[in-house]
């Protein structure tokens, strides 16, 4: 079967309204510092939820994977 003889097919792209797209990309960019700030920035010690470790214990082996030191 030769290129030439297969049905064309079209897709149509997803326009999101702009209010709509701006909401996607505050959610999006919350997201991704909350998920930065679990895994690179907090210590436990000086955390801003209380002087608990049980954030900082759960990502550990993610923060030495990803390069962040802790210790």
């Amino acid at each position: 079967m030769s290129m030439s003889t297969l049905p064309a097919t079209r897709t149509t792209p997803l326009v999101l309204p702009g209010a709509r797209a701006a909401l996607w990309l505050f959610g999006t960019v919350a997201f991704c510092l909350a998920g930065y700030y679990f895994i690179g920035i907090d210590q436990g010690a000086t955390s801003v939820f209380g002087d608990n470790m049980y954030i900082h214990e759960f990502v550990h082996d993610a923060r030495h994977f990803l390069g962040f030191p802790c210790h």
